[in-house]
C-alpha cells in the first residue's frame, strides 16, 4: 500500500515524465535499444530538437544509455537502464487500466491532439 503521508516521493518521476512525448519515447525505448532515426519515425511528427532534449533527460536521469558508434556514417543507439526498465511495470498497470477503463480519455486534461500537434510546430 501506498505511504499516503509522503506524495512528494512520486513528483520527481512524475515532473520527468510530464510533456509531450516522454511516454511514447518510453514506451519505444521498452521494444529494445534504438538509433535516433528510428525513434523520429516512431515518434513522427516529433521534432529532432525535442527529441534530443527528452533523450538527453532520460541520459542525465538515468534511464537511458547513449551509445556512440563512430565510422561513416556515425550512428548512436539509446537503450533503457536497469533503472528504466523499471518503470516497465507501471506503464504495463497503465495501458491494463486503459483498456478496461480508458474509454472517451482522448481529449482530456492533457489538452487535445490538435493543441499537441501545434506546440510541436511551433518548435
Amino acid at each position: 500500500m501506498m505511504d499516503r503521508s509522503c506524495p512528494g516521493n512520486v513528483e520527481p518521476i512524475l515532473a520527468m515524465l510530464d510533456g509531450k512525448w516522454m511516454l511514447l519515447l518510453l514506451f519505444e525505448l521498452f521494444n529494445g535499444t534504438r538509433r535516433f532515426g528510428e525513434l523520429r519515425r516512431k515518434l513522427h511528427p516529433i521534432s529532432p530538437k525535442t527529441l534530443t532534449d527528452r533523450l538527453r533527460l532520460l541520459e542525465e536521469k538515468g534511464l537511458v544509455t547513449r551509445t556512440i558508434y563512430p565510422g561513416v556514417p556515425l550512428h548512436v543507439e539509446y537503450e533503457l537502464t536497469e533503472s528504466g526498465q523499471g518503470l516497465q511495470p507501471i506503464f504495463e498497470a497503465m495501458w491494463a487500466w486503459t483498456q478496461q477503463f480508458g474509454a472517451g480519455l482522448e481529449k482530456t486534461a492533457g489538452g487535445t491532439n490538435q493543441e499537441a500537434e501545434e506546440e510541436e510546430s511551433a518548435m
